[in-house]
């Protein structure tokens, strides 16, 4: 039987991703008709990196579907520093079902999933954020009733959160203009990777180096941090390269007026967003947050091809 992972975007198909957005909207409107999914089940967050919602979110989802969570945070593990990654993985596969890693290194992911044997979920990688934009576009369906002819505009660091969001849109078909200074461009590859796919579905992707003519008529903006964690050492530099970048009131009036605002959190306040647009009328942030534990429930049920699943039509991912 094939062992699925959720390490990439494009680990699952477009007909896979509506499944579990489907998924999703019916386990927020009825989160107790899901408590039992992962009964017995054992499942390990290795976080290289601190986190709060990511955290948070995953161990609340796996517990409230009947689930049990052990956390190895950053002073418990070093992979490949402590011991080698394929005997780490070698070794929790004989003890956990699912295992959640948030990490510095993709490559580091994607080593630890050839020797685990199970499934394994990327929470974050210097390359992707797999979950983050799969709720994205979750929370995008919920707030403007569907992604056809809307058009998302994402200004800032051309980081993983920006990968994901650009993959997760070529597959579903969906318009993410973005707009990054272009020393801090998305990743060639990745880019690469987006327009072929893109041509395949019909997505519109379209890349600027100045944030007014990405917002023009966007019915979504999205930002993200400037300074990642891990790039401390940059900080002054990047703020200086993403000064005229910010997503403030003189921005989103260039936007549609009804446009809704989006940051995957943490803000850093009066850098990349406004407080004044953060704490808006237009802003779904908290919303954005909150299906996370939605969406990443729906992955892990979806992950563990549970004969439960099919009870509700899901198609399982094994």
């Amino acid at each position: 039987m094939k062992v699925r992972n959720f390490i990439q975007s494009f680990d699952f198909d477009a007909a896979e991703m509506k499944t579990i957005l489907e998924l999703a909207r019916k386990i927020k409107a009825s989160p107790l008709g899901y408590r039992d999914y992962l009964h017995g089940r054992v499942a390990a967050l290795i976080f290289e990196k601190p986190s709060t919602r990511t955290r948070v979110s995953f161990e609340a989802g796996y517990v409230s579907m009947g689930g049990h969570v052990i956390y190895l945070g950053p002073n418990d593990v070093k992979l490949g520093v402590r011991e080698d990654i394929a005997d780490m993985a070698r070794s929790l596969s004989r003890y956990i079902d699912v295992a959640i890693l948030r990490t510095f290194s993709h490559r580091a992911i994607l080593e630890f999933a050839r020797h685990f044997g199970k499934p394994v979920v990327n929470g974050l990688s210097d390359m992707e954020h797999p979950c983050q934009a799969l709720s994205d576009f979750f929370t995008i369906q919920e707030s403007l009733g569907g992604i056809k002819g809307k058009k998302i505009a994402y200004v800032g660091d051309g980081n993983n959160v920006c990968h994901s969001l650009l993959l997760t849109a070529a597959r579903l078909g969906a318009q993410v203009v973005y707009a990054t200074p272009k020393a801090h461009a998305p990743n060639p590859k990745i880019m690469q990777v987006v327009r072929h796919e893109a041509k395949r579905t019909g997505a519109k992707i379209q890349g600027f180096t100045s944030p007014a003519p990405a917002v023009r008529g966007a019915d979504i903006l999205y930002t993200d941090v400037w300074v990642s964690m891990g790039e401390e050492s940059k900080a002054a530099s990047k703020k200086e390269q993403f000064k005229d970048f910010q997503v403030n009131q003189a921005l989103v009036r260039k936007a549609k007026k009804t446009v809704k605002i989006m940051h995957c959190l943490p803000a850093h306040r009066g850098e990349e967003i406004t407080n004044e647009v953060l704490e808006g009328s237009n802003s779904i942030v908290f919303d954005q947050a909150e299906n996370r534990l939605h969406v990443q429930k729906a992955i892990l049920i979806y992950l563990s091809g549970s004969n439960v699943g099919r009870l509700h039509g899901v198609r399982s991912g094994t």
